[in-house]
């Protein structure tokens, strides 16, 4: 999304490009990781039923907010998320909180918030499953994944009722990701938890950056 808003795109199709090309990338790579082992049904299919209900919220909200409000809560999301992922160990510390009813409600909130922001909510739901509830994070990214799958369907219905979608850029940037996210599911699979952690908080500081920019010069 970021991207982008960088290439002159104004942030309401850039976030309804996102949530359609999300529906390619979580579908393929999530079926990579059940494939390999990595994703657990259980867990992720709570959490992911909650993302589908919040998300159905997503095309009114980004159908009302400014552009400066929507562009603020991305970075706010992204701060959030950073503070947390830098103080979380690598390795779980101790037994993953398994609720049913928490994982509900948890990816009924991130939903909400996520798909508003042009983000399928992996990167926002990954730090919590990792920083507070104890959860692995290669299990965590694989669930954040698989969470996706249902969170950006349910945008994508919601922002293309609105009147949001652009489906032809959605099209061909949703292929395109296809075969991206076959070598990054399959890299998550062998890289050091370390490593990966320190990759994923590089990914946050450069999305930060580049939305920072963007709302600067939008003001």
């Amino acid at each position: 999304m970021p991207i982008l808003l960088l290439l002159g795109i104004d942030i309401k199709t850039a976030i309804s490009i996102s949530v359609m090309q999300m529906v390619f990338s979580s579908t393929l790579g999530s079926y990579v990781n059940y494939k390999s082992g990595k994703l657990r049904l259980g867990d992720g299919l709570y959490v992911g039923l909650g993302g589908f209900v919040g998300a159905t919220q997503s095309g009114t909200i980004v159908a009302i907010l400014p552009d400066v409000v929507l562009m603020g809560g991305f970075i706010t999301v992204l701060l959030l998320s950073m503070g947390k992922f830098l103080t979380a160990p690598a390795q779980p510390s101790g037994v993953a909180v398994t609720s049913k009813g928490i994982l509900f409600g948890l990816g009924v909130i991130v939903g909400m918030i996520s798909l508003s922001m042009g983000i399928g909510g992996a990167i926002f739901l990954t730090p919590i499953l990792v920083g507070f509830m104890n959860y692995d994070i290669k299990r965590a990214l694989s669930m954040g994944l698989f969470f996706v799958i249902f969170s950006s369907v349910s945008g994508f219905a919601s922002m293309a009722w609105h009147g949001l979608i652009d489906y032809r850029a959605g099209l061909v940037l949703g292929v395109g990701s296809l075969l991206g996210v076959v070598f990054g599911a399959k890299k998550a699979h062998v890289i050091d938890r370390r490593k990966q952690k320190i990759w994923l908080l590089g990914l946050y500081a450069i999305l930060l950056v580049l939305t920072f920019y963007k709302l600067v010069g939008h003001l």
